[in-house]
């Protein structure tokens, strides 16, 4: 504890009541003491992530001189919400006065920063059953009886069950919990808690106020969470910045200019998958066949080993240069695809096939609509939770041919085999007339 640096001089000039009126014990109790001539000894400031006690007296400064919130943050170089929620925070509030100090300030942040920390469902039962209760409760018939739903595995902690029931439960979200605690209880401030709070309860080991289990009452049923910094870096590496939606030229938006395909995979069991090229002028349908590859299933799975199911970007390669080649070059002009690394080899495809790839932003798929149309259309051929390696390529085809032979609305109930061949043939004749 830092003391005051004249302590030592003052001890033997303040002992007594002569000058002072106080006793000795009391002068000593003032002497050791902090100084209030320079702020306390506080644990230095990590990382700029957290304000210092030098920012906390510059806002009270700058306070005091009745500048703005905004103004205060542009001196600091801190987000104007930072500081709002520092002097909403941290201000002090024992006499009801929300004058901003920078000693109290820093005490208040200090004492937040102390760990570990008791998880506050741990302290609060009335808060905790509140909270099981709504993501974990019974669903109730119309007359308030609880239904059993369906019968269903023990948790095995495994992530996001698939194909199989699922426990039936209230399932409120997190957010939806703590909003409504809010509702529910305006005057109580101690039936407050973030939907941070809830799901660390949930996921973190050591903060287990709730049940682990009970993960299976969120709506992904995922039982790891995964943070999205890290969904966010590391897997998209194929896609540069030259071949990014961004960078599509403008004719591929109107879709004046057929020759611009759309594409993806849609997914079955064991690892099968169909892929998807769909032309966005005519609506024209082609699909590839990705059967296994040899060797798949005959032993168990090599890490980062070859894509033996024939989904990985070899295949998928290979499979949309042999079917795209089968057309015109006039219409091989461009392909977009999501961020799947099936099509990690896009460089190699545009040398074989001459198609300029291009990949749509993260989670945004109505940048490929149609494709997204089209694969619907296709899920009544090949349903979710089915084996799409036992269909060849005929068979693919003849569905393909299907579709291209159904009416559309956006083309004027022309087909979308009608609309390509209409096309095919005004080449035909411009290449004529080019010729005469």
């Amino acid at each position: 504890m830092q003391t005051n640096p004249t302590y030592r001089a003052s001890r033997s000039r303040l002992s007594g009541r002569g000058e002072t009126g106080l006793d000795r014990k009391t002068v000593h109790k003032y002497l050791s003491a902090p100084s209030q001539a320079a702020p306390p000894r506080r644990s230095p400031t990590v990382s700029g992530r957290y304000l210092s006690f030098a920012e906390r007296e510059e806002i009270a400064l700058l306070r005091a001189q009745d500048f703005g919130v905004r103004q205060i943050a542009g001196r600091l170089g801190r987000s104007p919400s930072t500081i709002s929620r520092e002097l909403r925070r941290n201000a002090s509030t024992r006499t009801y006065d929300l004058q901003y100090r920078a000693s109290v300030a820093q005490w208040h942040a200090e004492r937040r920063a102390r760990r570990p920390k008791a998880a506050k469902l741990l302290a609060s039962e009335p808060l905790r059953e509140y909270v099981q209760d709504r993501l974990a409760g019974a669903v109730q018939a119309a007359d308030g009886l609880a239904l059993d739903g369906p019968e269903v595995p023990l948790w095995k902690g495994r992530n996001k069950p698939r194909r199989q029931d699922r426990r039936w439960a209230t399932s409120w979200s997190p957010e939806q919990i703590s909003r409504r605690l809010e509702v529910d209880f305006p005057e109580d401030e101690s039936m407050r808690i973030s939907p941070e709070a809830i799901y660390q309860a949930l996921y973190i080991q050591g903060r287990g106020a709730l049940k682990r289990e009970l993960v299976a009452c969120l709506r992904t049923g995922r039982s790891l969470r995964v943070p999205r910094e890290r969904a966010r870096r590391g897997i998209h590496g194929h896609v540069t910045a030259d071949v990014l939606i961004s960078e599509r030229p403008a004719e591929v938006e109107d879709r004046a200019v057929p020759g611009h395909w759309e594409g993806d995979l849609i997914i079955g069991t064991s690892r099968s998958a169909i892929g998807t090229l769909v032309e966005r002028t005519t609506r024209f349908t082609m699909l590839l066949h990705l059967p296994p590859m040899d060797g798949f299933g005959l032993g168990p799975r090599v890490k980062n080993g070859p894509a033996l199911a024939g989904r990985g970007a070899e295949a998928v390669k290979d499979a949309i240069t042999a079917t795209i080649t089968t057309l015109p070059e006039q219409l091989r002009r461009s392909l977009t695809w999501d961020r799947g690394t099936e099509l990690a080899q896009h460089a190699q495809l545009t040398i074989d096939a001459g198609l300029q790839v291009y990949f749509a932003d993260p989670h945004s798929p109505w940048q490929r609509g149609t494709n997204e149309n089209t694969n619907g259309l296709l899920r009544q051929y090949f349903p979710k939770g089915t084996d799409l390696s036992r269909w060849d390529l005929a068979e693919l085809q003849a569905v393909a041919t299907t579709l291209n032979n159904r009416p559309r609305k956006t083309l004027g109930w022309k087909t979308p085999a009608e609309a390509l061949n209409q096309h095919l043939l005004s080449l035909q004749e411009a290449g004529v007339a080019t010729t005469d």
